[in-house]
C-alpha cells in the first residue's frame, strides 16, 4: 500500500505537468497566430475598414472682380487703358465727368461698344452732399442726359464724388449709386509698383476696385493688375455683371461696395 500510494501520487504529479505544458504551448501558438494575422494599424477582423478623411484640398483663388474707374475720359490715357482691356479680355466700369464728355463722345462709344459700363461722377466731379435740387441735378441729371445723347439709352450708376452721400443724395440719385471695397490712392503719389501692390495683395472675390483712368501711372498699373490677377484666375466684369452673378439686385438710391459671396 505505500508504494502503491507513492506512484499514484507520482502519476498524478506528471499528469499536471504534462496537462500545463500542453496548455502553455496551445496558449503560445495561438498568440503567434493573432500576431500574424493581424499586422500594426490593420482593422480587427470583422471589422470594416474606414479610410482616413482626405486633406481638403487649398481654397483655389480666383472669382470676379469689378475694376472702376473715375474721372475721365481723357484722350491719351483713356484710350491706351481701353487697348490695353481689349487686350486682356477684361471689362470694365467707367464713371465719366460731364465736361469731359463734349470732345471725347468717340471714347464713349468704344466703351459702350466694347462691352464696358458707363456711370455718372457728376458734370464737375462736385460733393453731392448739401446740394439743393437744383444744384443736385445740374450735377448728376445733366450728365445722365449728356451720356444718354451720345450712347441712346439710359442705365447709368452713379458714384458721387469722394465716395460722399447722404439720405438726399440717396433719394435723389435715381439709380444705384457704387462706392468701392480697395481703394490704392493712386492719385497720391503716382507710384504704379505701390498701386500693384495695394490691389494685387488684397484682391479676393467680389471685390470692387477704383483706380483713374486720368494718369498714365494708374493706366499701368491697371493693366499689371490685370495680369497678375489673371494669373491667379480671376476675372473682370463690369459691375452689373458681377452683382448679376450674384443674384444681387441693383436697387435706385442704395449703396454698395462690394458683391462678396
Amino acid at each position: 500500500m505505500g508504494r502503491l500510494g507513492r506512484t499514484g501520487r507520482l502519476r498524478a504529479r506528471w499528469t499536471c505537468l504534462f496537462l500545463a505544458a500542453v496548455l502553455l504551448t496551445a496558449q503560445g501558438l495561438l498568440c503567434a497566430s493573432l500576431t500574424r494575422a493581424v499586422p500594426a494599424d490593420s482593422s480587427l477582423p470583422g471589422q470594416v475598414e474606414v479610410s482616413p478623411a482626405p486633406t481638403p484640398a487649398p481654397t483655389a483663388d480666383g472669382g470676379l472682380i469689378a475694376l472702376t474707374f473715375d474721372d475721365g475720359p481723357r484722350r491719351s490715357t483713356t484710350t491706351a487703358l481701353l487697348d490695353g482691356l481689349a487686350q486682356r479680355g477684361a471689362r470694365a466700369t467707367f464713371f465719366l465727368i460731364g465736361r469731359q464728355l463734349a470732345n471725347n463722345a468717340d471714347l464713349v462709344q468704344r466703351m459702350d461698344r466694347e462691352g464696358h459700363q458707363i456711370g455718372i461722377h457728376t458734370y464737375d466731379h462736385t460733393k453731392l452732399t448739401g446740394l439743393n435740387d437744383a444744384d443736385f441735378a445740374a450735377q448728376v441729371d445733366k450728365t445722365r442726359s449728356a451720356i444718354q445723347s451720345i450712347l441712346g439709352h439710359n442705365g447709368f450708376l452713379l458714384r458721387p464724388p469722394y465716395g460722399m452721400t447722404d439720405p438726399a443724395v440717396e433719394r435723389r440719385a435715381g439709380c444705384p449709386i457704387i462706392l468701392w471695397s480697395i481703394d490704392p490712392e493712386d492719385w497720391d503719389d503716382k507710384n504704379t509698383a505701390r498701386v500693384v501692390e495695394h490691389v494685387v495683395s488684397r484682391a479676393r472675390d467680389g471685390d470692387i476696385i477704383l483706380l483713374h483712368d486720368i494718369y498714365p501711372s494708374s493706366v499701368e498699373a491697371a493693366l499689371q493688375i490685370v495680369d497678375k490677377l489673371h494669373e491667379r484666375g480671376f476675372y473682370f466684369v463690369t459691375v452689373s455683371e458681377l452683382f448679376a452673378a450674384r443674384h444681387l439686385p441693383l436697387e435706385d438710391g442704395h449703396i454698395y461696395r462690394n458683391a462678396y459671396p
